[in-house]
């Protein structure tokens, strides 16, 4: 059950005071529902009525906010001559002339009654009637902004509820990334101490096993000026391979024909169209067409740079 806050009591104790001086009557009331329980919530602050705050009656065919809250307004004029209300509970306090409307939440359940009463046919009473059920209306205007006001609370506590824990997922995964991160950083020195092992196991092999034979085979092939190029093509690209070839030459190299690679070898070294047409057997202009399409892949048509020039700086 939602409370009322005592800035909106202290209003409704305001407008309870008002209607008992404008309806000329000695007790205004704000009553209360908590079924069977009927309670004085707010009574004018004036002496004359027995209705203090919190005073409770028990729900009954007899009790005059029963019949309000049953039909929605009730008028009695004097109890004393009516039948149904001749033995009501409030005739104990001498309140023989009622006035009711019911209150209501938003939701249309019963919050309560606003009333008057007084000993005696009040005919000043009965023309405020429009005057009571307009307060009415205040009163549930004033339940339903504290009916929104709570909406409201509830769902800022709600969003930071939601806040919070979205905050708490963030750092329990950031936490998560960066224990990933730190094992991703273990195992990519792992796996870059194990490359290098294996790379200077190569370079070994390759020093100790693959470069003694090269003084053999030139021995061998001498007076071959082709054989002897290849060599050095071999030997070269040996060199590359245990020195680790730059990304960018070996994105280069890839976008070559094998016969292309080898001219650009040769490039490399400094020989000429004619030196290179010699050694692979062909005539200058295949050659030449083949270094065409080499400045055409990097890219160094009618740019003139030279193309020995960018080769090396690959390396």
């Amino acid at each position: 059950m939602l409370n009322i806050p005592k800035e909106t009591i202290d209003n409704w104790q305001r407008i309870v005071n008002l209607i008992a001086r404008l309806a000329d009557v000695p007790a205004s009331l704000v009553m209360r529902t908590r079924a069977p329980d009927h309670s004085v919530f707010v009574s004018n602050d004036t002496a004359d009525h027995p209705y203090d705050v919190g005073l409770c009656f028990r729900l009954n065919e007899k009790l005059y906010c029963h019949g309000v809250l049953e039909q929605g307004e009730l008028v009695v004029e004097d109890a004393q001559h009516d039948p149904r209300w001749a033995d009501n509970d409030d005739m104990e306090h001498g309140m023989s002339f009622y006035v009711g409307y019911p209150l209501y939440w938003p939701d249309g359940s019963v919050f309560g009654t606003i009333c008057v009463l007084d000993s005696k046919r009040n005919r000043r009473a009965l023309m405020f009637r429009e005057g009571l059920k307009e307060f009415a209306r205040v009163i549930e205007a004033d339940l339903k902004l504290l009916v929104e006001a709570d909406r409201r609370v509830q769902l800022e506590r709600q969003l930071q509820e939601s806040l919070d824990q979205l905050e708490t997922r963030v750092e329990e995964r950031t936490a998560e990334l960066e224990e990933a991160n730190i094992a991703l950083r273990v195992l990519l020195q792992s796996v870059e101490r194990s490359r290098d092992d294996y790379d200077q196991n190569i370079m070994r092999q390759i020093k100790g096993v693959v470069a003694p034979t090269f003084a053999k085979l030139r021995s061998r092939v001498a007076g071959n000026d082709a054989a002897l190029v290849y060599l050095d093509i071999l030997e070269e690209n040996l060199r590359s391979i245990t020195a680790s070839m730059t990304d960018e030459k070996r994105d280069v190299f890839e976008q070559l024909t094998p016969s292309e690679q080898d001219i650009a070898q040769m490039i490399m070294r400094g020989q000429t169209t004619k030196d290179i047409a010699q050694v692979l057997s062909r005539e200058p202009s295949t050659i030449e067409f083949h270094r065409n399409n080499i400045r055409k892949k990097l890219g160094l048509r009618k740019t003139g740079q030279n193309l020995r020039s960018k080769l090396l700086s690959l390396q």
